[in-house]
């Protein structure tokens, strides 16, 4: 394809920026869309993904029939295979009449199954079904149902590290993974930055017909040099709170600091290097580990002070005996990596515990520490659960879960 064709893609569906990689991952969506053949999109949550299967449809022979988006990590697991392949009168409590689900409705069209890595390990199988056979049985039924539809899934997490895990079947992805069309982060295309600013400022100021922000010179660079974690999304987020609360229509680098979230190192961002990819909330139990590690350093510096203060060093013989320190020691010794595994393998058996770390060590539970975690998100967020979700890593369905086991409900 050449740039003028892509041209008119990006502005028929409302694409902003100019860098090569959007614009390979633009060819291919065009390249294929006459295939007819199965697509998986990967990129980080907030980067556009959902454009790329309305692209797909609008340009295939099935544009006519109707084109289904399916947000699976929304879903509660009890229902989504109903809402999936549908039901018969009497499967379960609640099923009165017989219902379609979404491949009975978007037959010979398009279904967009989004956050597909989100899907439980049994309805993967029912889908498995459907990629490979064009079938499946409503909930309930004994009856095999045909369908006609192409399937474009997306995910923002690493599927081989889900099958790893046990949490995606491999045959399932080999299936998805015919194409796959990668979506850059953001931070991976800093010169398309301004320009989504100016275009998010201009909506907004036409919207609420407000007069629309301008960028200094510094701002610009600031705005390219920001990491954008929530990439798209969050960008529109801040270009719509400068445009509501700031007086000045000229954004000035101070002012713009002032709307941008520290980015702190514990946070568990998505990255697009390998190495980072598995510091995602799929591990909940690694990210609270670090953060009573973080805690510990917390006591740690703590006890300095008051050891500072009293003139004299704390006692060695309070870290128990043949106990690995879990953090830095004033006395030279190696700092210890903190693992799970050696997380478990303590024993604290005939251990009197009466220095402070080792009380925090007792009395903060993993439980206490993940709801400490949410509580916080859901306050960063004023409450917008899918905004604290998205922080966190984690799918609607999981957060809506904890917050109910936790009685986080009121934040």
């Amino acid at each position: 394809m050449d740039s003028k064709e892509i041209q008119k893609i990006k502005l028929r569906f409302g694409i902003i920026g100019n860098s090569e990689e959007l614009n390979r991952a633009i060819e291919i969506a065009m390249q294929v869309a006459p295939a007819d053949v199965t697509v998986l999109v990967t990129g980080e949550s907030g980067v556009g993904k959902e454009f790329f299967p309305q692209i797909i449809h609008q340009n295939s022979a099935r544009k006519h029939n109707k084109y289904i988006a399916v947000n699976c990590g929304a879903i509660p697991e009890g229902t989504i295979d109903s809402e999936l392949f549908g039901h018969v009168k009497g499967a379960f409590t609640g099923a009165i009449e017989e219902r379609n689900g979404y491949f009975a409705e978007a037959n010979n069209g398009t279904i967009f199954l989004d956050e597909i890595g989100e899907l439980p390990l049994s309805t993967q199988a029912r889908l498995l079904r459907v990629l490979e056979a064009k079938e499946y049985i409503k909930v309930g039924s004994s009856r095999v149902e045909k369908t006609n539809v192409r399937v474009v899934a997306a995910t923002n997490v690493n599927l081989l590290d889900a099958i790893a895990q046990g949490k995606f079947r491999e045959d399932l992805y080999y299936r998805l993974n015919t194409i796959v069309i990668k979506i850059p982060a953001l931070r991976e295309r800093p010169a398309d930055i301004p320009l989504l600013f100016r275009k998010f400022a201009s909506d907004t100021a036409e919207r609420y017909t407000i007069p629309p922000l301008q960028l200094t010179d510094s701002a610009k660079r600031l705005l390219s040099a920001y990491p954008w974690p929530g990439n798209i999304r969050q960008l529109k987020n801040i270009t719509e709170q400068i445009s509501f609360l700031s007086k000045q229509r000229e954004v000035t680098e101070e002012m713009l600091r002032e709307y941008l979230p520290e980015i702190k190192p514990n946070l568990p961002i998505l990255s697009t290097s390998k190495s980072q990819q598995s510091k995602t909330f799929e591990s909940e139990r690694d990210i609270l580990y670090q953060v009573l590690f973080d805690m510990r350093k917390d006591i740690t510096e703590l006890k300095q002070q008051v050891s500072a203060l009293t003139g004299g060093e704390l006692p060695r013989h309070h870290q128990p005996v043949g106990q690995p320190s879990l953090f830095p020691s004033q006395y030279g010794d190696t700092p210890a990596t903190i693992s799970i595994s050696s997380m478990k393998e303590q024993k604290h058996d005939d251990i009197e515990y009466q220095d402070t770390e080792e009380y925090v060590e007792e009395a903060v539970s993993i439980e206490d520490a993940e709801k400490e975690l949410i509580r916080r998100a859901l306050i960063r967020s004023r409450g917008k659960r899918k905004i604290a979700a998205q922080e966190l890593k984690i799918s609607e369905r999981t957060l809506y879960r904890k917050i109910k086991e936790y009685n986080l409900e009121n934040y």
